[in-house]
């Protein structure tokens, strides 16, 4: 625990991620704030059993559900470079994984695009400690994007966004729960999001 403590303490800054794009006009673009929306991932049918095998049992952080094998996440907030596509979406809810009498809550993600790696960084909470915010994904985005995108009605949509574990989250995890099993780049499954932009219309 004080080794995870430390690592999240001294490591990773705070990036984070989701595929939002832009308009066209006469002038230069700005950035636009992001007031709403939501993101659906749909979970790997690897990722589920490989917890299953493990012993570790997916649950949510509310108000996020998980219905099958899709879990959304509410957006509460953030903004978007409309010409660039560089933004951080905030986002309430979360994930929780427990195993016997260790349970770790990853909540509070921020999707971020301002990286050339986009990833999804999310506050750890571990039995019931508040450890930090930790690089937990890495996002792959779909083909076919480019700049600027359009809004339709205010509202920016992307799909098809791979999701996989990073290198320093799987060595948590691993850390937590006794088990060597976890890797960087395992499948997380497939986002698909929707953002609500404020003045957009």
């Amino acid at each position: 625990m004080t080794r995870l403590i430390q690592k999240v303490t001294y490591g990773a800054p705070i990036i984070v991620a989701v595929f939002l794009a832009a308009t066209t006009g006469a002038f230069a673009q700005k950035t636009e704030t992001v007031e709403g929306g939501r993101t659906t991932v749909t979970l790997a049918e690897s990722f589920v059993s490989a917890l299953g095998s493990l012993g570790v049992t997916p649950g949510t952080v509310s108000p996020t559900e998980l219905r099958g094998a899709k879990v959304n996440f509410p957006i509460t907030g953030g903004a978007i470079d409309l010409e660039t596509g560089d933004g951080q979406i905030l986002h309430s809810g979360g994930l929780s994984l427990t195993a016997g009498s260790n349970e770790v809550k990853l909540q509070s993600f921020i999707i971020d695009t301002t990286s050339s790696q986009p990833v999804i960084t999310g506050l750890v909470v571990v039995n019931g400690k508040l450890v930090g915010r930790l690089p937990l994904f890495n996002l792959t985005p779909p083909s076919g994007i480019n700049l600027p995108l359009k809004p339709s009605y205010g509202v920016l949509e992307t799909k098809g966004i791979g999701v996989t574990l990073t290198a320093g989250a799987a060595s948590a995890l691993n850390e937590v729960f006794g088990i060597k099993a976890l890797a960087g780049g395992l499948d997380i499954g497939t986002a698909d999001g929707f953002a609500i932009l404020a003045h957009c219309y």
